[in-house]
């Protein structure tokens, strides 16, 4: 959640970096209207507080004196009355932001190139050699092998699930169990986490309330299927307060995710690419404020290193402010290439969310005697089905077999 106390402060630069990522000016109005009566009344509420301390003193002097304290005592009892009106209207006020602020996403940071679209974000890097073939390569669902199943997935759930069998499965598995290995050697500890979690969990990290239409809920209870590990990671530490000195905290896990993918109708309907449940295996780090830049690198690194030691050409994008999820203040997206797509795919997301979720989820650690909002960041390393059709198209042969990679054959 965006820092109301900052809002107020200076509210012209705050909403000048909320409109680029699309906040309207309504709603930025609305903002600055309640958040402006708010802290007037809140100023008013304080002023009672100080002539009642005032007052108070003064009936202790009247009674010693044995002066007549009934008029200084109906003073008193009005400006508690005065008070408790004030705190209510300020309790209502502060309630009303907080629900309007709830949905306002995280500014981006002054770095982030300013765009509408994907279109506008910017190609940093690319690693790695393209592959060649003497024949023409197919995308992973023409591939002869035997090893995706659409037609059963569907029958088994609905469209945007599929069945993977024998090498393929094996695959899948063997990825996980790599990534996880992986990432453990980078200094992420590993955790295996519930794949469900309660709205306030999931509010914790920016779901909801947003983005409910997205997710699957549990029909009678205070649950829904996890989007993504980052969900389950971060708020492994929600409404806690970190000693300094166990920071940073790297955390991964493996877990499958779940996504309605509300909206994209008509978007990569064919394939892996775009399922309602997907294997993603996840990075969280919970930092402090100094070392968050610095982290966020090592996340970076350790995903696309990741990708080289698979021998996947990749390319790193900063997204634009148009292009940035809800909780990012920045995110550097990698992208694989897919020979038989003839184009980079998107297979990671590393963002830094700077103190955005801290504050909703009042994650904070103790330096000295002061409690202080943490920086949490997140990263895909990798979206498993993702890494898998990767490894489908860019080790294809002619006969529509696929080549293990040598760094996965000792978990196949």
């Amino acid at each position: 959640m965006i820092d109301i106390r900052l809002l107020q402060r200076d509210f012209e630069t705050i909403a000048n970096s909320l409109k680029k990522k699309g906040v309207d000016q309504e709603t930025l109005d609305k903002l600055f209207e309640i958040s402006s009566v708010a802290k007037t009344k809140r100023q008013e509420m304080e002023d009672i507080t100080a002539s009642q301390n005032k007052l108070s003193k003064e009936f202790g002097r009247y009674k010693k004196e044995g002066l007549d304290i009934a008029p200084l005592q109906q003073e008193i009892n009005d400006l508690k009355s005065k008070k408790q009106t004030f705190e209510d209207e300020v309790r209502n006020l502060e309630e009303e932001l907080s629900s309007i602020a709830m949905a306002v996403p995280n500014m981006p940071d002054d770095n982030v190139p300013v765009g509408k679209d994907e279109d506008e974000n910017v190609v940093l890097e690319v690693i790695g050699e393209k592959p060649t073939f003497d024949f023409e390569p197919k995308e992973h669902w023409d591939l002869d092998n035997g090893w995706l199943d659409f037609e059963r997935g569907v029958k088994l759930a609905k469209s945007r699930f599929s069945a993977i069998k024998g090498q393929g499965a094996r695959l899948e598995r063997a990825l996980i169990n790599y990534m996880l290995d992986f990432n453990r050697d980078r200094g992420f500890e590993e955790w295996y986490v519930p794949f469900m979690a309660n709205s306030s969990t999931l509010q914790g990290t920016g779901q909801l309330p947003k983005f409910e239409d997205d997710l699957f809920k549990i029909e009678g209870e205070d649950l829904y299927l996890i989007p993504t590990a980052e969900v389950s990671l971060t708020n492994l530490y929600n409404d806690e307060i970190i000693p300094v000195e166990e920071l940073p905290l790297m955390l991964t896990s493996y877990t499958p995710c779940f996504r309605k993918e509300a909206g994209s109708a008509g978007r990569d309907t064919r394939g892996l690419i775009r399922q309602h449940q997907f294997d993603k295996v996840e990075m969280v780090a919970i930092t402090t404020v100094e070392q968050s830049a610095e982290v966020f690198e090592k996340m970076v690194a350790c995903a696309s290193d990741l990708l080289t030691s698979l021998g996947l050409t990749h390319q790193k994008v900063q997204l634009c402010t148009g292009d940035l999820g809800f909780s990012a203040a920045t995110t550097i997206d990698l992208e694989v290439w897919l020979p038989g797509q003839g184009k980079f795919r998107e297979i990671s997301s590393i963002s830094n969310t700077r103190d955005f979720q801290a504050r909703r989820a009042k994650i904070r650690y103790k330096d000295g005697k002061k409690n202080i909002l943490a920086h949490t960041l997140n990263g895909s390393s990798l979206a498993v089905g993702r890494t898998l059709l990767a490894i489908m198209e860019n080790y294809q042969q002619v006969d529509g077999t696929v080549k293990i990679p040598d760094v996965l054959k000792k978990y196949m």
